[in-house]
């Protein structure tokens, strides 16, 4: 038997409309605590599909968008009304309806005809706007995070070497297959973030959970093992499917 260690909190929730209430009231606490605290927060965002409802939510709270900046966790190699664009849909569902400026959104050049230029230019725009700082790098006040079927989180891949950058806040993914290039932060500014909230929801995601949760495993074949190194508070929430009971 697999021996299991989930670091951080766990919340499992019934359904998906559960899991995007949960997490929509953990990342209203974070950003709140932060604007009490230091007047200000930073928050990046990931794509896919299961955050989408909990932008939708957060998008209705009553928060002072003026002081929060968005950053991205990572986005494809496409223009920004792409419908495969992260900022587009974090667009539709929060950054519109919630009446966010512009200002204050700190997008991913996907569409740049080099991305490891882009690349570069993304870890100096978040050395320059984030104001808080550990160790030297930016601190996020909170990263929301999500899991692929292959345990990947971010647009850190199984078999591929950005998992171990060290030297570089942001870096270029190179397309592969039918998977479009990318661009990602790294496990410097990820493992720095005050708090992160990681989704979890569906049948196709419990494998890749057992193998991020499990005691001892690889980090090249499950990049979602990068969380383990996270300095700041963790919590997951999932669904019954991700969590193997339905």
């Amino acid at each position: 038997m697999v021996t299991k260690v989930v670091p951080g909190l766990l919340i499992a929730t019934q359904d998906h409309a559960q899991a995007a209430r949960e997490a929509c009231g953990r990342i209203t606490k974070t950003i709140r605590d932060a604007l009490r605290d230091r007047g200000a927060a930073t928050v990046a965002l990931s794509g896919g599909g299961s955050p989408i409802e909990t932008y939708r939510l957060l998008a209705q709270e009553t928060i002072d968008w003026n002081k929060v900046h968005f950053y991205f966790v990572d986005e494809r190699a496409v223009p920004p009304d792409h419908a495969r664009s992260n900022y587009a849909a974090a667009k539709a569902a929060l950054f519109d309806p919630g009446g966010v400026p512009a200002a204050n959104i700190h997008r991913m050049r996907g569409e740049a005809s080099d991305l490891a230029i882009a690349a570069q230019d993304y870890d100096a725009e978040l050395r320059d706007t984030v104001k808080s700082k550990l160790g030297g790098l930016p601190s996020l006040d909170l990263v929301v995070l999500g899991v692929g079927d292959d345990a990947h989180t971010a647009s850190l891949f199984p078999g591929e070497p950005t998992v171990h950058v060290t030297d570089r806040l942001v870096a270029a993914v190179a397309a592969k297959g039918d998977r479009e290039a990318r661009l990602t932060l790294t496990p410097p500014v990820l493992e720095n973030a005050r708090a992160s909230v990681v989704i979890v929801l569906g049948k196709s995601k419990h494998a890749a959970l057992e193998q991020i949760w499990a005691a001892h495993g690889d980090i090249d074949e499950t990049p979602g093992r990068v969380v383990r190194g996270f300095r700041g508070s963790i919590t997951w929430v999932i669904d019954r499917a991700a969590g193997g009971m339905g």
